[in-house]
């Protein structure tokens, strides 16, 4: 089963935001929390699994919610 989140595709610029505050690139990002190569690029256009967004977040030290929310909510 494929999980999907559908979202307004600003994931990847929230998560993009977090990890230059925490100083590192979306590729060592990727390669910490797991995911593969380019994924990350990707959620640009298409939503993440529930599985990676949570990879990344812990990565970044936040929550699933933080990457979700619009700007206004959190």
């Amino acid at each position: 089963m494929k999980e999907v989140i559908i979202t307004d595709n600003k994931i990847f610029d929230k998560v993009s935001k977090k990890a230059i505050e925490k100083g590192i690139s979306i590729n060592l990002l990727e390669n910490t929390a797991g995911v593969s190569t380019g994924s990350i690029y990707k959620w640009n256009t298409v939503s993440p699994t529930i599985r990676n967004l949570s990879k990344v977040a812990t990565v970044l030290g936040c929550s699933i919610d933080e990457l979700l929310k619009d700007e206004e909510e959190v």
